[in-house]
């Protein structure tokens, strides 16, 4: 497994310039942390820099097969995928899970992608992904576990950081584990700390660590939809066993109260996937040190605004 370094970021950063949109940061968080604004991303989250950063690459190897590209995804990574497609003038086949939320459905189609619904969970639109790849000659893309969408996301890092001096910490949500390689790889190298942030009951990062590889784990949580990977990548796992990260659990109701926290008092509307990274400092899995300068990446905003209020915000 290739080992996630700075300089993959940062060729990361000069590939993908004038693609995406540089990310905003704005005080505002709990005990004075900074928040990262990645919502507001081309197609509503941070995975834009990584598919942007991939299908860049494979356009400058001449990589580009006639037959486009595919992904499997809960939502997120298929709609940067589909947006970067688009601009590269490829197709773009995604298949995800058929409990997927319908806002993202219809986002898929509107970027012009060939959408196909296939099981329940991420690890059965993979194997249908997989499936046809082979058989099409499409180039097969990653949600998460690939070094040039991790590289692409820890671009995030480098702008936070010269956006906030003297940053500390920096707080990112983990499903498989793509942002998380990313700017912890780009942390490391500035000498930032890392807080890589799980669901209770989506700890695929967790697991890996405790058992010293990536396994299989339960799926279960409010924010599933974009943090329900089947097990984390190789290359988060070894990005978390850096003395410069720590890992921490959440509840799902903190998810929850920290997202309808964002709407009522900041008139800011994320996925439960953006809040989990708050939750680790409104419970208190994670307690900055008095003048720790911390920033939370609010990491994508692809949700039904209708759910941010009410007895199931």
């Amino acid at each position: 497994m290739h080992q996630l370094d700075h300089a993959d970021v940062r060729a990361a950063a000069e590939r993908i310039a004038g693609l995406v949109r540089p990310v905003a940061v704005s005080p505002g968080g709990p005990d004075g942390a900074w928040l990262a604004l990645e919502y507001m991303q081309h197609t509503g989250s941070f995975k834009a820099r990584g598919a942007a950063n991939f299908l860049r690459a494979h356009r400058e190897a001449g990589a580009l097969p006639e037959a486009g590209v595919t992904i499997a995804s809960g939502g997120n990574a298929g709609l940067a995928c589909a947006w970067a497609a688009r601009r590269e003038g490829v197709r773009a086949t995604v298949f995800l899970p058929e409990n997927a939320p319908a806002v993202k459905v219809e986002r898929l189609r509107g970027y012009g992608a060939d959408v196909r619904l296939v099981g329940r969970e991420y690890a059965q639109a993979l194997a249908a992904c997989e499936e046809f790849a082979a058989t099409s000659g499409a180039l097969a893309s990653h949600a998460y576990d690939h070094p040039l969408v991790a590289a692409g996301a820890g671009t995030l890092l480098e702008e936070v950081h010269r956006q906030v001096p003297g940053l500390d910490t920096v707080v990112v949500s983990v499903g498989g584990g793509g942002l998380f390689a990313g700017v912890a790889a780009a942390a490391r190298a500035h000498g930032v700390r890392t807080v890589a942030v799980e669901p209770e009951n989506c700890r695929a990062l967790h697991a890996a660590l405790a058992a010293g590889e990536p396994v299989d784990v339960p799926v279960e949580s409010v924010a599933a939809d974009s943090l329900g990977a089947r097990r984390a990548s190789a290359t988060a796992l070894a990005a978390a066993r850096d003395e410069g990260v720590r890992t921490v659990l959440v509840p799902d109701a903190a998810i929850v109260r920290a997202r309808r926290a964002l709407w009522e008092e900041h008139r800011i509307a994320v996925e439960h996937a953006a809040s989990t990274a708050l939750a680790a400092l409104t419970t208190g899995a994670y307690r900055p040190e008095p003048g720790e300068r911390v920033c939370v990446v609010l990491c994508g905003a692809n949700t039904d605004p209708g759910t941010l209020t009410g007895p199931d915000a």
